[in-house]
């Protein structure tokens, strides 16, 4: 199965505009379209579960601890987290190759920062 992605209100709205502007057959849900904005990690990681998408973050402070905690009772399709030196086009590049070289499963209970 193909992985889809959901883009948390941390997320630099360039990165989503370009990925959807380079690869418009990506699936990537907007926080807005989610209902995410204002909600609390642990509300965003139980979201990212219900819909089998791998969040997509740039909340590096706080994101690693609640997902930590969230894995320990619950399962996450994954966490794909930026590190704070990527260039918008790094970030495109690299989830266009993670969407393209491999599967949701390989994301499911995994925390990774990109770049690796």
């Amino acid at each position: 199965m193909r992985v889809i992605f959901q883009a948390d209100a941390d997320l630099d709205g360039r990165i989503l505009r370009g990925l959807r502007r380079v690869a418009p057959e990506i699936d990537i849900r907007s926080a807005l379209d989610a209902g995410l904005t204002g909600l609390k990690d642990h509300e965003v990681l139980r979201v990212c579960a219900e819909s089998g998408r791998v969040l997509v973050s740039q909340d590096r402070r706080t994101m690693p601890a609640h997902f930590a905690r969230f894995e320990a009772s619950d399962r996450s399709p994954g966490v794909i987290l930026l590190r704070g030196a990527i260039s918008i086009s790094a970030a495109i590049d690299e989830l266009v190759l993670i969407w393209s070289a491999s599967s949701a499963e390989e994301w499911a209970g995994r925390l990774v920062w990109i770049p690796l």
